[in-house]
């Protein structure tokens, strides 16, 4: 989400009003009553989140909604882990790269209004943006498809970060560095595009990205908790933290000028399930343009990529779902929106994607999927014999560079792509397995002698199909693990 180079901290790495209106007082996200904990589904998505957290650490506050009703909000942890403070629902916390989604509909609004266009050349708004020629558009940095170097993933970014910075200043770190691909040609999660694309709305608007957000979409839909952090006094989140030798610390210093548009806002979960309703309700941008910022950008080989304009868009097992996280010093942070069935989950957490931390994407597709009545798939307790496990073992080709193998491990399967550790494979149905304590699946298919001819990954971002190319699976290297769940 809003990331930076593996050498330093991670940070944050997963609207157009017609005219204005006021928050109606029977807003139902506010006023809904909280159904308790004695209620079936409650004690479910209770029971489901509870093992993740402990009372004596860092934690998380959860809100699910259906047709922009509240049917779980609840508060996991401590705020402040020095002083015991538990952490409150109302909590105002970091959003990280969930503020992407923001900064994209504040650019819808502008293009809804005709102030710009999403085919224009960013050089209409930013004249002295060296291009070298490359014609980006405001819909490639929606899409990260510009090429441009992510500014987070810069080696030296962890010597910069604690520095305020201009906007200026800020494009002048990266606006230089060699693209990486050509506009429109491939999907790379792009930090640096989201911070033109506020420079932009301060361009046209003729406002601080802060004021304009606050003015056309926070005052209006009465989201009192969220906006750029500290730009108020409502705006300041509780205490985050990373973990280091075991134990929580607090976060590394951060300077907010340089998640800016791409991850520098602070909201909580009831500012969020407001947000998500007025979208859902069409109060803040067209709905053809809500659907097209709800669609996967085709790339210039006509594939189409994970990404829409400020979102990831994709299905869990035939679920069409509206998605993003984020990852700043401190918080880590998931939101996945159902928009056939309008369910709506936000999880944010006051400590860092990593090792140990929940596993937050996977939670609330599990609490959305829970409420819409959905199962998912589930490990089986069947023991499949050595022949059986053989028969996938393999190479399957991903590209011209990289590859999956897939080797019988203790009684189990393992895969491992090209340059990365092993995974677990999990049994979960004839020729079918989940990728370690993922809702990933991999199945296997065969041709008519029976003979396993690929695999295809199915995840919440698309579907893939490998073809195998040898049968048998070279050794494992000495020292790579299957890692585990």
């Amino acid at each position: 989400m809003f990331q930076r180079s593996a050498a330093a901290v991670i940070v944050l790495s997963a609207l157009c009003l017609q005219a204005p209106f006021a928050a109606a007082q029977s807003d139902p996200v506010r006023t809904a009553p909280v159904r308790t904990a004695q209620e079936p589904l409650a004690a479910g998505i209770d029971a489901l989140l509870a093992p993740h957290f402990r009372a004596d650490a860092p934690g998380v506050t959860v809100i699910a909604t259906k047709d922009g009703k509240t049917v779980f909000r609840k508060a996991y942890g401590l705020a402040d882990v020095a002083a015991k403070q538990p952490l409150a629902p109302q909590a105002v916390l970091r959003l990280g790269s969930i503020t992407k989604q923001f900064t994209a509909v504040g650019i819808l609004m502008l293009a809804d209004e005709g102030r710009l266009a999403l085919s224009d050349d960013i050089t209409r708004f930013l004249p002295d943006y060296p291009t070298g020629g490359r014609v980006v558009t405001v819909e490639h940095l929606l899409t990260h498809t510009s090429g441009i170097v992510s500014y987070t993933s810069k080696k030296d970014f962890g010597e910069v970060m604690m520095r305020d910075v201009s906007v200026a200043q800020g494009i002048d770190y990266f606006k230089n560095d060699t693209p990486e691909s050509a506009p429109g040609s491939a999907f790379s999660y792009n930090n640096s595009g989201y911070f033109l694309l506020g420079a932009i709305i301060e361009k046209v608007s003729g406002q601080s990205y802060a004021r304009f957000l606050e003015e056309r979409i926070f005052k209006p839909l009465g989201m009192a908790h969220t906006g750029y952090e500290g730009s108020g006094p409502a705006l300041k989140p509780v205490p985050g933290y990373g973990v280091r030798d075991g134990h929580p610390r607090p976060a590394e210093p951060l300077s907010m000028a340089w998640p800016y548009a791409a991850g520098a806002l602070v909201s909580n979960v009831d500012d969020l399930a407001r947000w998500q309703a007025a979208l859902a309700d069409g109060k803040l941008v067209r709905p053809e343009t809500l659907r097209r910022a709800f669609t996967p950008f085709t790339l210039a080989d006509g594939k189409a990529g994970p990404y829409g304009y400020g979102w990831f868009v994709g299905q869990l097992h035939g679920t069409p779902l509206v998605f993003h996280g984020g990852n700043i010093n401190g918080f880590a942070t998931d939101a996945v929106w159902l928009p056939n069935e309008r369910i709506y989950v936000a999880v944010l957490a006051n400590n860092e994607a990593g090792a140990g931390a929940a596993p937050l994407d996977k939670l609330t597709r599990q609490v959305a999927m829970r409420i819409a009545g959905k199962p998912l798939p589930q490990p089986s307790n069947a023991k499949l014999d050595t022949a059986t496990l053989a028969a996938y073992a393999g190479v399957y080709r991903i590209d011209d560079k990289t590859s999956l193998t897939v080797r019988p491990d203790g009684g189990s399967l393992s895969m491992q792509r090209t340059s990365r550790p092993p995974m677990p494979l999990r049994h979960y149905k004839a020729d079918g397995f989940l990728i370690g304590d993922s809702l990933t699946t991999v199945d296997f298919t065969r041709d008519a002698t029976g003979a396993v001819t690929a695999l295809m990954v199915t995840g919440d971002r698309g579907v893939n199909v490998h073809r195998r190319m040898q049968a048998a699976a070279p050794a494992q290297p000495p020292g790579s693990d299957v890692t585990k769940p």
